[in-house]
């Protein structure tokens, strides 16, 4: 499989430019975590990946230009988990997961076993099994997350595009998807995932990206992007650095004011 490329991406809200001339090369077997402030462009750049929002520029996966592919092509080949993403019916969890296999077949039509094998193996890596037969709605959030999380994985998709995926899972829950994300990268895909929480991001991650005011500002291994001076610049952060499985990891302890 070939790598996901972005030239010269934008993205405008309105009058305003949210992501300027962002160009990357994300090659297979890549797990890439964008960080930044709140409000730098991150869940737009991810969209505009995703094809959920206008943008100019190219964007290619396997040398095929995503925009010219339908919606339903696209969505073989990308699976976007948002933020806080939710399902307002009372589904199993068993059948919410199975909503990701929709774009390989007729979603009026059985699901094939094929589906059901995907679906099996979505459930078993988050830990889902004991609550296939239970409706979503009645679930905690961080269970919820991890369902849409499976449903993602269920679609065996080329590239996961992953927003804020750990924003509602409790320290264990937050590893064991990290774990699973980076996973997915050594087997070959590739997952684009925003990440606040720099310890995280650096500690699983093969390459990170920094972005403000719209822009990448940094990029390449998260111990030599995630400096004290960048640190300081862009997140307005002061850090102690530890090592955990020999890399290089900020913690930060304290505001830099301004």
């Amino acid at each position: 499989m070939s790598g996901l490329v972005l030239e010269n991406v934008g993205v405008r809200l309105g009058r305003k430019a949210v992501v300027e001339a962002v160009s990357l090369v994300v090659p297979a077997g890549t797990f890439l975590a964008i960080v930044g402030p709140n409000g730098v462009g991150k869940t737009s750049l991810l969209k505009a990946i995703a094809g959920l929002t206008r943008s100019d520029g190219v964007i290619r996966l396997g040398g095929t230009d995503l925009a010219r592919l339908p919606a339903e092509a696209r969505a073989r080949r990308l699976a976007y988990l948002p933020q806080r993403a939710e399902v307002a019916w009372a589904l199993p969890v068993r059948d919410a997961v199975a909503l990701g296999r929709l774009p390989h077949g007729d979603p009026f039509g059985r699901p094939t076993a094929a589906d059901a094998q995907a679906v099996a193996r979505a459930l078993d890596r988050l830990d889902l099994g004991a609550f296939a037969d239970r409706p979503v709605t009645a679930l905690s959030g961080g269970e919820r997350a991890r369902v849409m999380l499976a449903r993602v994985l269920a679609t065996e998709t080329q590239v996961i595009l992953a927003d804020e995926p750990t924003a509602a899972l409790d320290p264990a829950q937050q590893l064991g998807v990290l774990e699973l994300l980076r996973a997915v990268g050594v087997a070959g895909g590739i997952v684009v995932a925003v990440l606040h929480d720099l310890t995280l991001a650096a500690r699983f991650a093969d390459r990170i990206v920094v972005m403000d005011a719209g822009r990448i500002v940094a990029d390449g291994p998260p111990a030599t992007v995630l400096t004290d001076r960048l640190l300081a610049d862009v997140f307005r952060l002061r850090c102690a650095i530890t090592e955990i499985d020999g890399r290089r990891v900020p913690v930060p302890v304290g505001r830099i004011p301004g």
